[in-house]
This record gives C-alpha cells, structure tokens and sequence, in this order.
C-alpha cells in the first residue's frame, strides 16, 4: 500500500510537470514568432522507471530520448502506449548492432566510423536508420561531437553511406556556459543547420535540429530548435543508485 502510494505521488509529480513542460514550450515558441507546431518536445527518460515513462506516454509524451543502449533495450519490454523512441547519448560502435532498428532515430552520430557500422548493420537488417549528426558546437573538449567547421565536409561523406539518412543535427552547448553564452551557441548551431540544408546534397534532409534541455530549452526554441530534450524538468532529479 505505501508503495501504490508513493508512485501515484510521483506520476502526479510527472503530470503537473508535464503540463508546464508542455505550457512553456508553447509560450517560448510563441513568443519567438514561430508556431508551436514546429517544435517537438521530447522526455528524456534516463534513470526513469517505467511506471513513470508509461505514464508520461499516457499523457502524450510520445517522443522519448534515451541515453545508453543497454538501459532502453532493458525498459523496452515494459514500455506500453503510442511512442517513437530515439537514441541521444553517446553510442559505441560495439553496440550499434544492438540498438540499429531498436529505436527511430540515433541523435548522436560524431563521426563517420560510427555512421558506417551504422549503415552496415542497416544494411544487415535490411533498413536505413535515420541519423542526425553531433555537433560540438562550443568546442568542449569534453563532450563528443564533430567540430563545426569540419560538419559539412562530414556530413558530405557520412551521405555516401548506404544504411542511414542524415535527417538533421544535434547539439549540447558547454555546461558552464550562462544563458547568454548558450543562445550564441544555439544560434551559430541554426545557422550551420541552415546552410548546409540549403545546398540540396543528396541523402541529406536537414528537417530537425535538436538542441536544448531543461535548463536551456527555451533560448533554443528562440534560436530554432525543432526539438527539445527535456529530462529533470519532467521527471524530476536523476537517481543513479
């Protein structure tokens, strides 16, 4: 009984959440001149119990992000509703073959090995998975990503792969940078988007840029973010026990 208790205090928890999640999406898109009907809102489900998940689909979170494979390929059985899952975390070439056609989309393709054994396992499994390719658009020696001035060259030869479609970008900005810094970045991460949208190169469709999370995903929606992660707004703190 204290256990019902305290996950129906916790899908509460999600669902009032969810709404103002939801709520400031629509507000930050508006007030930015855009529809809101151009931006997906997608709940990050690292370190969340299915319960919790299930319950968000219930509510309409039908896009959902997961950072490691063998953590969703472990949920996966006990996920329940309408929903489209991608990939967002760094993955290694080693697990490819166990994620390709596990998931919609795989966000965080950095480098053209990674997108080739990608495209050999689609190939394998008789698919094209759709890819977007990571940026490290603050140049982080931290985080993964492909440097901006080398994402067209990159993005020319990773089109050449049979098995995937580049399908857009992905970005995380450095984490100590303040808001005013972040939206920089998220428009310089736009403009590149653009650009190399506009020169019409085979296998490429530049029709999503994801960028922005629960700290920061209103200065993307303003820079033109048409997805958005958002984990902790939603779900509360990670717990890594």
């Amino acid at each position: 009984m204290q256990e019902q208790s305290f996950i129906a205090e916790g899908k509460k928890r999600v669902e009032e959440a969810w709404k103002a999640v939801c709520h400031d999406v629509q507000e930050a898109a508006l007030k930015s001149g855009r529809d809101p009907s151009e931006v997906s809102l997608m709940a990050v489900t690292k370190t969340v119990e299915p319960v919790y998940i299930n319950h968000a689909i219930s509510l309409g979170a039908a896009l959902i992000g997961e950072n490691k494979v063998q953590e969703f390929l472990g949920k996966k059985p006990e996920l329940q509703g309408a929903y489209t899952a991608h990939l967002i975390g760094h993955l290694q070439t080693n697990k490819v073959r166990q994620i390709v056609g596990e998931v919609a989309m795989i966000q965080s393709v950095d480098s053209v090995k990674l997108a080739r054994e990608i495209g050999r396992c689609s190939e394998k499994k008789g698919i094209v998975s759709d890819i977007l390719l990571e940026v490290n658009i603050g140049r982080d020696p931290d985080k993964f990503g492909i440097l901006p001035e080398a994402a067209e060259e990159t993005a020319c030869e990773i089109a050449e792969i049979p098995g995937v479609h580049i399908c857009g970008m992905m970005t995380v900005p450095p984490f100590d940078a303040d808001l005013e810094k972040t939206r920089r970045f998220f428009s310089n991460m736009h403009q590149l988007f653009i650009d190399i949208g506009s020169k019409n190169i085979h296998n490429i469709n530049m029709c999503t840029l994801s960028m922005g999370m629960s700290g920061d995903f209103r200065e993307a929606i303003a820079e033109g973010a048409t997805l958005v992660r958002v984990g902790s707004a939603i779900f509360g703190a990670r717990n890594y026990r």
